[in-house]
């Protein structure tokens, strides 16, 4: 018995000092099989393999090319309209002197030359004090403005790099076709290089009011804010369009500026800092389906021209007022907007054809367009340029309007969803009188509007046509 005794109490000692070398050398116990598990999906389609490969090949090769950019800047903090109010001091200073407050934001672009210009937006650099670019390998650099065209929405900038930087290649615009795929890479909120998939939504996107110039590639690849300035691209890699813009209150509709347009943008502020476009030296408004209809017109298409500036392209080529514009340099124009950007794309001094409208028949001018920046017509003709609290802009009568004893100033264009185009007001509407005080030429304008505020309401009298229109425009 002793001896059985002796024999339990060895195994159990054993068990233990051999239970806790285990624990000693090992927490876990892993299974000695060493199988695969097989995926879930055994056979993926050819195609499909294919498609996936070339977007990862695609971003392993275009992705070097695209920059981050961030940017600190100072904002001006907009007047309200009661400025008279005894509170206007405590927020704006004494004297009511303009404050402004630092503002940081993000953006993307894309290196297009190996010495270091970078494209982006002008909405990304504009009125930046500081512009940091970082590159792919998280280098980063000083950015500077080169030029920069509000009317387009592109600035370039350049960075002093220490080594040959890789650059984007350009695309063609002009060849794309609504579904094809579309390829977006930024810095949406910040996420650094995030690569977004679709196709081509749409192109010739225009009257947006996003820009002066739009003929907008739309596509439902995400853009999100800090998108803007990146590249759009083909499945080549190719960049044919510069992400810019999204709408707010859809999912899937994001802008683009195309590509075609953009090349001539920039080669001119990289050249020499800023944009030099073609002019004709016309007012001009749209075609409304009564006027196609008055002018015997088969649809509403074209410009209507309600003045000629004495003197310019368009009048030494025989452009009358009342002439719709139909074609130009080949191309049918649809609207105002279309001309606008036709004639501004115009490299100066261009012959071009012009196809017109004129009691019932079709003619054909040619023009030889102008600077619009150094034409001194332009200056004869003074423009109230801001939109301001009613959204519309303004501009002299032409020197014929004025010699027929028309008095007033032209509304030259509105705001998109603006007070003035919501009530109904038109571009190229004369406005005679503003609260009943007649106004004969833009200083007047300007000193009317002044006190009209304090009412809560303008009442303009318009003249379109023969016609003349009262409009009550209530302020916000």
């Amino acid at each position: 018995m002793k001896i059985a005794r002796v024999l339990v109490a060895c195994l159990i000692v054993f068990s233990v000092l051999f239970g806790c070398k285990k624990k000693e050398g090992a927490m876990l116990y892993e299974s000695g099989r060493k199988e695969t598990v097989p995926a879930p999906v055994q056979e993926v389609p050819k195609d499909m393999l294919a498609t996936q490969q070339a977007f990862t090949n695609l971003v392993k090769s275009v992705t070097p090319s695209v920059v981050n950019i961030s940017t600190v800047g100072r904002k001006k903090l907009v007047r309200p309209f009661f400025e008279s109010s005894p509170f206007f001091e405590e927020f704006f200073g004494e004297g009511g002197r303009p404050q402004y407050r630092r503002e940081s934001s993000l953006g993307s672009g894309f290196i297009v030359n190996k010495e270091g210009y970078i494209v982006t937006n002008d909405h990304v650099v504009r009125d930046a004090e500081t512009i940091q670019v970082k590159l792919s390998n998280e280098s980063v650099y000083t950015g500077k403005v080169i030029g920069s065209d509000p009317k387009t929405d592109i600035a370039v900038i350049k960075i002093n790099a220490k080594e040959p930087l890789p650059a984007a290649v350009l695309g063609d615009s002009n060849k794309l076709q609504v579904g094809q795929w579309a390829i977006a890479i930024g810095n949406p909120f910040g996420l650094d290089r995030t690569v977004t998939v679709g196709v081509i939504s749409a192109t010739g996107r225009s009257n947006m009011g996003i820009e002066t110039y739009e003929d907008f590639i739309q596509t439902d690849a995400s853009i999100n804010p800090g998108n803007s300035g990146g590249p759009l691209l083909n499945v080549y890699g190719e960049v044919i369009g510069i992400n810019t813009a999204i709408v707010a209150a859809g999912q899937g509709i994001g802008f683009a500026i195309p590509v075609n347009m953009a090349k001539q943008v920039v080669t001119q502020l990289i050249s020499k800092g800023n944009v030099s476009r073609g002019w004709l030296g016309v007012s001009i408004q749209s075609v409304t389906q009564e006027m196609a209809n008055s002018f015997g017109l088969p649809k509403a298409y074209g410009a209507l021209v309600n003045d000629v500036v004495p003197g310019g392209p368009a009048a030494k080529a025989g452009i009358m007022q009342g002439d719709v514009i139909t074609g130009f340099a080949g191309t049918t124009v649809k609207d105002v907007r279309q001309l606008q950007r036709l004639v501004g794309d115009t490299p100066i001094g261009k012959k071009v054809e012009v196809e017109l409208y004129r009691d019932g028949k079709q003619l054909k001018v040619f023009v030889i367009t102008t600077s619009a920046e150094s034409t001194p017509a332009q200056s004869q003709r003074p423009t109230e340029r801001e939109a301001g609290v009613l959204g519309l802009s303004v501009e002299e009568l032409g020197a014929e309007m004025r010699a027929r004893g028309i008095s007033g100033v032209v509304v030259s264009d509105l705001e998109p969803g603006g007070i003035a185009e919501e009530s109904g007001i038109q571009r190229g509407d004369i406005i005679v009188s503003v609260n009943q005080r007649k106004v004969r030429n833009l200083a007047e304008y300007q000193r009317a509007m002044k006190g009209a505020g304090n009412r809560g309401a303008v009442a303009l009298l318009v003249k379109r046509g023969s016609a003349s229109i009262y409009f009550a425009l209530k302020l916000r």
